[in-house]
Order: C-alpha cells, then sequence, then structure tokens
C-alpha cells in the first residue's frame, strides 16, 4: 500500500485518516499524562507532618509603625460668604464640613451665596487632622 501519490500528499482513504487521528490522540494523551515516578522519589524520604499545636503562635510585630495622620490648619472663615467659606476650607484640605442656620430656625443653605458665615465650631489657626467634622454657622444675607 502506497501512502502518498505523485503529488507527495497523503491519499483521501478514510482508514488512513482515521489512524492518523487515532495516533495523534494517544500522543497527545500521552504527553499530557502525568505519570508517577517512584524511583525519583524513593531517593528523598517524605517529610513528618509538623504538628500545629507545637508551634508557638507568633507574636504581631511591635515596631509597626501607624498610618501617619494628615494634618491641616484651620483658616479663619468668620465674616465670608458662606460659599467663599467652604472653598477656603477645601483649599486648606478640610472637606468634612457641616452647616447650620445661626438663626436657630433649622432653615437650609440652599444657596450659598445668600449667607454670610457667622460662626466656625474649630478656632482659627488650630492644626487638626485633615478628617475633622467642621461645623460653620451662618445667617441669611437680607436682600
Amino acid at each position: 500500500m502506497t501512502l502518498r501519490n505523485g503529488t507527495g500528499a497523503f491519499r483521501d482513504r478514510p482508514v488512513m485518516r482515521t489512524a492518523l487521528a487515532a495516533a495523534s490522540l494517544l500522543f497527545l494523551t500521552a504527553a499530557c499524562t502525568p505519570t508517577a515516578t517512584s524511583s525519583s522519589n524513593a531517593s528523598t524520604p517524605p517529610a513528618a507532618p509538623t504538628p500545629q499545636a507545637s508551634q508557638p503562635a507568633q507574636a504581631p510585630p511591635t515596631t509597626a509603625a501607624a498610618p501617619e495622620v494628615k494634618t491641616c490648619t484651620v483658616p479663619n472663615v468668620v465674616g465670608m460668604i458662606h460659599q467663599t467659606a467652604q472653598d477656603t476650607m477645601q483649599k486648606a484640605g478640610l472637606f468634612f464640613l457641616t452647616e447650620e442656620d445661626a438663626s436657630g430656625q433649622g432653615r437650609l443653605l440652599v444657596n450659598d451665596r445668600n449667607w454670610k458665615t457667622t460662626a466656625q465650631n474649630v478656632s482659627p489657626g488650630t492644626v487638626v487632622d485633615c478628617d475633622t467634622k467642621i461645623l460653620l454657622t451662618a445667617q441669611k444675607i437680607d436682600g
């Protein structure tokens, strides 16, 4: 039986194609299947399991540095238009700002440009953690 024709290509026979496919599959299966070799492991004895209870618990490191706290200096914003006061606080790195109506009526400061800042709960010049909550009190501007 001749496997090649005059052009060098395999003849188109179903038996030959099946045999080649089976041989390829067998080769790939053998190449991908892990084999256990007892001779390579024979020279190295298996490691004895270490009991967990006999090992002392490791203490956490005592020299762990605490994360550095970023500090900001509180500016003086009393007397400023409330929007400008907020912008000034944010430029100083202070973003946790709350606000309230100085009249005690509980009105919301919807348009910050119509309010004047009358007080702040942290004194100007104080160095604080930048995540400190700062309360700004404002009075509505008549007009």
